[in-house]
């Protein structure tokens, strides 16, 4: 067993740069890395031989947990990424190194033999530092990771952010569902983008536009839910040989997410625990998402289920409203018309039966929506509707 290098990371170049440092020795047979924000917890327990990186999950449950990583399956989900996105690149890291997409961007540059251009973090993310940042990476093939609100804030603000995005020959995005509005409009805008699933236990991304990296495999078990499986797995949580049991055996590890096959493709549903059940029906949330954000006027959608006393729960639905250049839509008439277009896709147990235009999504993490406010925003809608 062997002590873990924990390095601060604020989102600064200074602290990337001590980052790859790390990770460079890491690669080699060096100490574990722990890359953590300011005020980010420690954990106390060793990592094994072999381990190269450890990332704190995301904590949807309230309680981090360390993610271990060993060096062969970095290397493996980076030469898997070379391979898929047909050659190397100078790879700009726009995302907190602490996750690992943005991790993923440090081991890349380092195993194509250079460090990556960073842009400064410290005061969030800006699409005009993200341009000043992509000018300096210079000529030559270019590759970046995001996720899709910084992917909407680039197209949002245009000129030389929209003019720097279009220059990339690829653009990851991932860390939460990319609204189907989102990647026809940064499509239409000449944007290269390539949409990614994984997590931290399969050193990140491992799915690109729903077909499995190479040598990554992908089952849909009899509950529906989505396993992974290959070389880039993790090795385990980081002293929770309980936990580590639980999700890893036999060569797969079970993600909490629903999927299915569409077109020889992996469809994610969501997660299975958001998954709503009404008057008896199952109904997966990022289904009705997807129907209600492709829909003229729409620019995002999150869907949740509210507790009721008939149905047990109901499908609620909270979208942001994009008026375009027309007039504005009446909410009833827009609700009238993206319950009938759910009708047409899923069937009745998926409509909505509440449904209501907000200004924003709510959004936790590095851009995964947060279903918990907005079930307290449509449940207090419901209950309040004049508050």
């Amino acid at each position: 067993m062997t002590g873990v290098r924990m390095v601060q990371v604020d989102g600064s170049p200074p602290a990337v740069a001590e980052l790859a440092g790390a990770l460079r020795e890491a690669l080699d047979g060096g100490p574990a890395v722990l890359p953590y924000p300011p005020r980010g917890s420690a954990p106390t327990a060793a990592a094994g031989p072999g381990a190269a990186l450890v990332i704190a999950t995301s904590g949807s449950t309230g309680v981090p947990k360390y993610v271990v990583l060993s060096a062969t399956a970095l290397r493996a989900s980076a030469l898997a990424t070379v391979e898929r996105l047909e050659g190397p690149a100078r790879w700009l890291l726009a995302l907190p190194a602490e996750h690992v997409a943005g991790a993923q961007v440090v081991v890349r540059s380092l195993l194509a033999g250079a460090a990556p251009m960073v842009q400064d973090l410290r005061d969030g993310f800006r699409p005009d530092d993200f341009a000043t940042a992509t000018a300096q990476l210079g000529d030559g093939r270019r590759c970046t990771s995001l996720v899709p609100t910084q992917l909407a804030r680039l197209l949002d603000a245009g000129g030389t952010a929209l003019d720097a995005l279009r220059g990339y020959a690829a653009v990851l995005v991932g860390g939460a569902a990319l609204d189907p509005w989102l990647h026809a409009r940064a499509l239409a805008a000449g944007v290269r983008v390539v949409t990614t699933y994984g997590m931290s236990e399969t050193a990140g991304g491992c799915v690109y536009d729903g077909v499995p990296l190479h040598g990554v495999r992908v089952d849909i078990d009899e509950t529906g839910r989505i396993r992974l499986g290959g070389p880039t797995l993790a090795e385990g949580y980081l002293g929770d040989p309980a936990g580590t049991a639980a999700a890893f055996g036999d060569g797969w590890f079970r993600t909490g997410d629903l999927g299915r096959w569409r077109g020889g493709r992996l469809e994610v549903l969501g997660r299975a625990d958001d998954m709503i059940i009404t008057g008896g029906e199952k109904v997966a949330p990022a289904a009705v998402e997807q129907v209600l954000a492709a829909q003229a006027g729409v620019r995002a959608a999150c869907v949740v289920g509210l507790p009721d006393v008939e149905w047990g729960q109901v499908v609620a639905a909270a979208v942001v409203a994009d008026p375009g250049d027309g007039p504005q839509e009446p909410d009833a008439v827009r609700g009238g018309r993206l319950r009938a277009a759910v009708l047409a896709e899923l069937g009745r147990a998926a409509v909505p039966r509440v449904l209501h235009t907000v200004p924003e999504i709510p959004l936790r993490g590095i851009g995964k929506p947060d279903r918990r406010a907005i079930a307290d925003l449509l449940d207090a809608r419901q209950h309040h509707p004049q508050e």
